[in-house]
């Protein structure tokens, strides 16, 4: 298990091929974001909003729940655009694909709640020990 902000943990859902030769299952990851969450305590008061800094959480560990084989690593946040606000008590689904690329793997995901979107982010993955 990754440590992190958030303390919910990746159920994954499915995993459905794309028809791309080169890109591995189409995979939906949802996590449950509990009102207990600690993030919330100071985000904001009386108004609670998940961070964003938390959903790219929730998109890296959904990532490292799929991954298409051992030992990737983080090498780079690509983008990140968020789209529209999680609250306690919402189902954080991420849907992604992963895509090798030269050097390692690009996981390129939309995190949404039941009201729509609410990030949509890439990340790039090496393999652990390569520059």
């Amino acid at each position: 298990m990754v440590a992190g902000p958030v303390l919910a943990g990746p159920q994954v859902v499915t995993a459905e091929g794309t028809g791309d030769p080169d890109a591995v299952p189409r995979v939906e990851v949802r996590f449950t974001i509990d009102e207990s969450e600690p993030v919330f305590a100071g985000h904001y008061p009386g108004f609670p909003i998940f961070p964003g800094v938390c959903v790219v959480d929730c998109v890296h560990r959904a990532a490292l729940a799929t991954a298409p084989g051992p030992g990737l690593g983080l090498a780079a946040l690509e983008s990140a655009r968020f789209t529209g606000p999680v609250f306690p008590g919402d189902v954080l689904t991420v849907t992604a694909d992963w895509k090798q690329v030269r050097g390692g793997w690009t996981y390129a995901a939309t995190a949404s709640t039941g009201r729509g979107g609410s990030a949509v982010v890439r990340l790039r993955y090496r393999q652990e020990g390569t520059l």
